[in-house]
């Protein structure tokens, strides 16, 4: 079977949201309202959720944070994966990574490549594991933040997924090697 199994138990995971931005307000802040809207209607819970300027150490400080924090399963973040001398997501985040999970930006660049074709290049939409904690970033438009968790990232977060989800691997993601 492939896709949402009904039958098995839905079990919701700790998501914390982290705009990064110079400019938004949580007034203002459509893409992370959107998120924490999709997390939480698809019954996830929202452990915490966070506005920075782009800025390298704050946005690896408030990551790591939330690493730390057994309270938080996953960590979405959304800006600063651009091409500007500002967007420092990935150089702030990628060094907390103890696995980089490249298949992620595979899929999302093929997801956004069908919603606006080759600008999706000007992505460096990335996730890792840390610690045992699933870490994606995302960019900074509603609509990349949209396509990453509508088409990707929920159904890896929901356990009844199948062939394999992210969740059932969560038990597991601490064990050390023999």
């Amino acid at each position: 079977m492939h896709g949402i199994n009904e039958s098995l138990e839905f079990k919701p995971v700790r998501i914390a949201v982290l705009v990064v931005s110079d400019t938004r307000t949580l007034d203002t802040d459509t893409s992370g309202a959107t998120l924490v809207q999709r997390l939480e209607s698809t019954g996830h819970i929202l452990a915490d959720r966070k506005i920075l300027p782009d800025d390298k150490a704050a946005i690896r400080a408030q990551v790591s944070a939330w690493i730390a924090d057994p309270e938080i399963d996953v960590v979405i973040s959304s800006g600063g994966t651009g091409l500007t001398g500002r967007d420092v997501t990935p150089e702030a985040i990628t060094p907390l990574f103890d696995k980089t999970i490249e298949g992620f930006s595979v899929i999302f660049h093929q997801v956004s490549f069908q919603s606006v074709g080759l600008s999706t290049l000007q992505s460096r939409a990335v996730a890792g594991l840390a610690s045992g904690t699933f870490i994606f970033c995302l960019p900074g438009s509603t609509g990349a933040v949209k396509d990453g968790w509508d088409k990707v990232i929920s159904f890896q977060l929901d356990s009844r997924h199948k062939p394999c989800n992210l969740v059932e691997l969560m038990p597991r993601l601490m064990e050390h090697e023999a």
